[in-house]
C-alpha cells in the first residue's frame, strides 16, 4: 500500500510524539459531498471550546466520489486525512450525514440526516436501474453483513422514528429525536435578516425572489432552466437570486453553470454558490420558488412565502417532507404570467413540524449523545448555535 500521501496527523501509533495537546479524543468527520459538509458545519460547533476534542476530516474514495469535495473541506481549514489512512485507524467518534463509506471506518458512528427529514422524499433512488422504494432509513442503509453500523442515529421528527421502526426496527434503540440543527440555526439567525439582505445588496424596499433547485431532471432547474430569465423579464422591479444544489455544480462545473445563466447574470441575477450562503439567502428572501429539495422545505419551515416551480409528484414518497410541502403551497402554472401567481405564494402554516418536532434543542441533544459516545463529560457551557454566514454571490 502506498503511504506516501499519509499525513502526520493527531491519530495513530506515533501521534503522541508530535502532539501539542495530549489525551485527545479523535473525531473523524466523513464528508462525502458538499451538501454533507454544509450539514456537518451546522453540528460540529458543539465541540467548540473543548480542548479535549480533535476533529479530523476525510473524504471517502470510490466510484461515486464527487468532484470538488476535498477542495471545499480544505477551504474551511479542516485537517484532511487521506481516506486510505483514516480507515486503518481507530476513532473515538465518527460523524457522518451520508451512507457512503460508513462500513469501512472504525469507531462509534453518529449518523445525522442528510437534509430536511431523515427519510428521503423521493420514492425511488436516483440510480438509473432502481425500481424499489427507498426511504434512507432502510435496513440496507443502516446495516452491513448483519451488523447495525451506527451507534446513534439522530432523527428530526417522531415520524422519522416511526419510519425507522417500520424499515429497520433493530436499530430503533440507537435512535433519538433531536430535532433539526440546520433549522434551529436558521431560526436563531432570523434576527440578522437585514444584514443578509445588505450582503446581497438588496434595498430594504425591493422584494427578493429566490429560486431554489435540487438536482436531477425532476428539479426546478432541470425542468425549467429558463425560469430565472422569465422572472427578470416579468418582474423587473424585483431582485432575483438562485440557489442550485451542490451536486449540480459538482456534475456540470461552474463554467457551464455560468454559461447557462449568463443572460440572467448580465441583468442582475445573484448566483449563490453551494458553499457560501444559501441559508443567508433564504433568510433574505421575500418569496422562494422551489421544488422537492431540502432548501425549499427549510424556507417553508421558516415561514417564508413559497410556491413550487415543480413538485415531481410521480416520484415522491407519500408522507415525506416534500410530499407534505406539495400539499401545503401552490404550484406555478408555467403557461401563465408569473407575477399574479407569485402574489399568491403563501406560508405553509404548521409545516415546520414536518421538518422538526423538537425545535431549538437539536445542538443540545446531539452534543449530549456525541459526548456519551466519546466517553467524556459535557462541557459546562451551553451548546453553541452560531448565526449562518453572510451570503456571498459569485462576482460574475
Amino acid at each position: 500500500m502506498d503511504t506516501s500521501a499519509w499525513i502526520r496527523g493527531p491519530v495513530g501509533r506515533e501521534a503522541r510524539d508530535r502532539l501539542t495537546r495530549t489525551d485527545l479524543k479523535a473525531v473523524l468527520v466523513l464528508v462525502q459531498t458538499v451538501t454533507a459538509a454544509n450539514r456537518l458545519a451546522d453540528v460540529l460547533p458543539v465541540f467548540d471550546g473543548d480542548h479535549r476534542v480533535q476533529p479530523v476530516y476525510t473524504v471517502p474514495r470510490g466510484a461515486d466520489t464527487w468532484y470538488g469535495v476535498e477542495t471545499h473541506v480544505r477551504s474551511l481549514g479542516g485537517l484532511v486525512m487521506p481516506w486510505e489512512q483514516s480507515v486503518r485507524l481507530e476513532w473515538d467518534l465518527v460523524v457522518s450525514a451520508c451512507r457512503e463509506g460508513i462500513e469501512q471506518v472504525h469507531g462509534n458512528l453518529l449518523m445525522l440526516p442528510h437534509g430536511a427529514g431523515a427519510g428521503k422524499s423521493r420514492a425511488r433512488s436516483r440510480m438509473c436501474a432502481a425500481t424499489e422504494a427507498t426511504t434512507g432509513l432502510d435496513r440496507e442503509m443502516l446495516t452491513h453483513r448483519g451488523r447495525i453500523l451506527p451507534a446513534a442515529i439522530a432523527l428530526p421528527t417522531e415520524s422519522d422514528r416511526e419510519l425507522l421502526s417500520d424499515r429497520c426496527p433493530e436499530a430503533l434503540d440507537r435512535a433519538f429525536v433531536a430535532g433539526d440543527p440546520c433549522l434551529d440555526r436558521l431560526v436563531a439567525s432570523r434576527v440578522h435578516r437585514e444584514q443578509y439582505r445588505a450582503a446581497l445588496n438588496v434595498a430594504a424596499e425591493r422584494p427578493l425572489l429566490v429560486v431554489s433547485s435540487t438536482w436531477s431532471p425532476e428539479s426546478a432547474f432541470g425542468r425549467h432552466p429558463g425560469l430565472c430569465d422569465r422572472l427578470l423579464d416579468e418582474l423587473p422591479a424585483h431582485r432575483a437570486a438562485v440557489i442550485l444544489h451542490p451536486n449540480i455544480w459538482a456534475v456540470h462545473g461552474a463554467a457551464t453553470i455560468r454559461g447557462w445563466l449568463a443572460r440572467a447574470i448580465a441583468r442582475g441575477l445573484l448566483v449563490i454558490p453551494p458553499e457560501r450562503g444559501w441559508q443567508g439567502a433564504l433568510l433574505a428572501a421575500d418569496v422562494v420558488i422551489g421544488d422537492h429539495g431540502s432548501t425549499t422545505a427549510y424556507a417553508a419551515a421558516l415561514g417564508a412565502r413559497v410556491v413550487l416551480a415543480t413538485a415531481a409528484e410521480d416520484n415522491l414518497r407519500p408522507g415525506s417532507v416534500a410530499d407534505r410541502l406539495r400539499r401545503s403551497v401552490p404550484s406555478l402554472d408555467h403557461r401563465r404570467p408569473l407575477a399574479p401567481q407569485l402574489a399568491e405564494a403563501r406560508c405553509a402554516n404548521g409545516f415546520a413540524a414536518a421538518v422538526s418536532t423538537q425545535r431549538g434543542v437539536a445542538h443540545e441533544r446531539v452534543r449530549a449523545v456525541a459526548y456519551r459516545l466519546l466517553g467524556l463529560a459535557e462541557p459546562p457551557w451551553p451548546a453553541r448555535i452560531g448565526p449562518v454566514p453572510l451570503p456571498e454571490p459569485l462576482p460574475w
